[in-house]
């Protein structure tokens, strides 16, 4: 194992934070809904089924990335899911928000070219 990142394992990172943003997301559809019991919303299942894949994933990427190159890319999952609640559940992002979110890709890109 290296610090080198070759494009498939860039995808596959790629892949593990849009897994990790879409759990996120189906977590928070089910938790708004009303009426019924959280664990049984649908929502919830797929949750759950994005989590396992990206555990699957990502335990994948630890066996050939550096955990000090690959983990601050997962980073910018963090990016991804504050604009995907503000695009699916419209939450209002502020000024804050959006530096910090530039200070993460900020830190995602300098860590993805040290690490290529």
């Amino acid at each position: 194992m290296n610090g080198n990142i070759n494009g498939a394992m860039l995808g596959l990172i790629a892949f593990c934070v849009l897994t990790e943003a879409c759990r996120e997301i189906c977590f928070k559809f089910a938790s708004i809904r009303e009426g019924g019991h959280l664990f049984l919303h649908p929502a919830m299942a797929f949750g759950v089924v994005f989590w396992a894949v990206e555990l699957v994933a990502w335990t994948y990427v630890l066996a050939h990335v550096p955990l000090s190159v690959a983990f601050p890319l997962m980073a910018s999952s963090y990016a991804i899911i504050a604009l995907s609640g503000a695009v699916v559940f419209e939450e209002p992002i502020n000024w804050r928000h959006c530096a910090g979110v530039a200070l993460v890709t900020g830190g995602v890109i300098c860590v993805g070219v040290t690490g290529s």
